[in-house]
């Protein structure tokens, strides 16, 4: 699917009757011999918060599980599906007079009808008189997420009410993507594609790092990505060693890199991107050895990528190839296998290859297990094989953190294997790393992220010429 076909695909309503049949199929399908799943599905919006000691409104995030079923970005909403009819209803907020004189007249029941894939809209006033006269296949069990259900709402006519089974059907039905969810995805990543080009525009003459994220969010809004998928990184120097970034008001001078860690989001759909690149126009030799490294990583990587590869291999074979690059480099000595063994490598890459992307930057369905002893695998954020249709980010690194190194550099393991004459020159490169969303398909995968990497092409930008 091109990003043509991605803008036809968008002309039609988020697709949420069919993900509702797919996450009773998967409910049926993982309740076998626990109880029938008959009844209804009830879910609720994100409510409308106030911010403390002020009359504004807190920024809006709708709840990702009732949008999955809803498409619905309307605060103080709610949901009900029938499980034996089909039947969605959603419940929109009715007219408030006061409120109209501020706001203007909220969505009503006919046109959230004509713009939301549902059999019926509502007004929440309306919830509970619904609840309390069920049809009879409501009079069985409720399926629910456990505090995400409003104290005024009642469930006296249900024998039987779950609150987990539905949260983790939507996790797991969220992972494998439709047409619809990834032509979303597409058009978040082209549009953060122009602001990622544009700060490679502006970085040779901004002074400081909050200069380069209000350059990223002034294309992102003005392309119609309103939202940010997730806080901009924008390190430079240095600073690009600590993983998750946040201050981004740093001044420039005298810094070799910057790396940018930006994207925008769509339709309540994330794109994720990374890029790494010269502050001056011209990388530093200790730089662009590594920054060839990072693409080399990223490159063979991506090349594995298929339906049913299993990603604890393709994390691994990302170290494989940064002991290979760090042993070039001089930075690290001894046997490969030796390195790889004693997990040394992971002082200079100590995060998972990658996520699953989707409405969350890191989406569910990965099954991470934090407390693995192999510290190779302990942040991965996907194990497993994946599936056809899902959509996983590479993002390969290396970095020169002095509070994740210094440590194995006291270890008399891991300090037979590092130089730490040569690591000493490498310190102001910070860190490289190199982020792509990847679809994976039944031959292969498919590459949603056109931001430029190539190292020519890159400096070309950012040079003007």
């Amino acid at each position: 699917m091109d990003s043509a076909r991605a803008q036809k695909v968008l002309k039609g309503k988020y697709p949420a009757k069919e993900h509702a049949k797919r996450v009773v199929e998967w409910m049926k399908k993982n309740h076998k011999g626990k109880g029938e799943v008959n009844g209804v599905l009830y879910l609720e919006g994100q409510k409308t918060r106030m911010i403390e000691d002020n009359d504004e409104a807190a920024p809006f995030r709708q709840r990702r599980f009732f949008y999955y079923l809803t498409g619905c970005d309307l605060p103080d909403s709610y949901f009900t599906y029938d499980i034996e009819s089909g039947k969605s209803t959603l419940y929109i907020p009715p007219i408030d007079v006061d409120s109209v004189v501020w706001m203007g007249l909220p969505l009503s029941e006919e046109e959230a009808l004509q713009k939301y894939d549902v059999d019926q809209a509502l007004t929440t006033d309306q919830v509970n008189a619904t609840l309390a006269h069920p049809r009879s296949s409501y009079s069985s069990t409720v399926w629910t997420i456990a505090n995400q259900v409003s104290g005024h709402i009642t469930f006296l006519e249900f024998s039987h009410k779950n609150f987990t089974l539905l949260k983790t059907a939507i996790e797991e039905c969220r992972v494998v993507k439709d047409e619809y969810e990834i032509a979303l995805t597409r058009h978040a990543n082209d549009i953060s594609t122009i602001a990622h080009t544009e700060v490679l525009k502006r970085v040779k003459t901004a002074k400081n790092e909050r200069e380069l994220e209000a350059a990223f969010i002034e294309k992102s809004i003005a392309n119609g990505a309103r939202e940010q998928a997730y806080h901009s990184i924008v390190a430079s120097g240095t600073a690009a060693a600590t993983l998750h970034y946040q201050k981004n008001y740093a001044p420039l001078d005298g810094k070799l890199n910057l790396l940018l860690d930006a994207g925008a989001e769509y339709g309540c759909y994330a794109s994720d991107i990374t890029r790494t690149f010269p502050i001056s126009g011209s990388f530093s030799p200790e730089s662009l050895s590594v920054y060839n490294i990072v693409l080399e990583m990223q490159s063979t990587c991506t090349s594995m990528l298929r339906e049913g590869i299993l990603w604890d291999d393709v994390h691994l074979k990302a170290h494989e190839i940064a002991i290979d690059g760090l042993l070039k480099l001089g930075i690290l000595q001894g046997s490969k296998e030796d390195i790889l063994r004693s997990r040394t490598s992971v002082a200079f890459f100590p995060h998972g290859l990658g996520h699953y992307l989707g409405m969350d930057t890191h989406d569910t369905g990965g099954h991470p297990n934090y407390e693995d002893k192999d510290s190779m695998f302990r942040y991965l954020r996907v194990r497993g094989k994946l599936p056809a249709g899902s959509i996983i980010t590479v993002e390969p690194g290396i970095y020169f953190c002095r509070f994740i190194i210094e440590p194995y550099l006291t270890d008399p393991v891991h300090s037979a294997y590092i130089n730490f004459e040569t690591l000493n020159r490498y310190w102001e490169v910070g860190g490289v790393r190199i982020e792509d969303n990847i679809l994976i398909t039944r031959d292969g995968y498919e590459n949603l992220t056109t931001a430029v990497k190539d190292v020519d092409e890159m400096l070309k930008i950012i040079n003007g010429s």
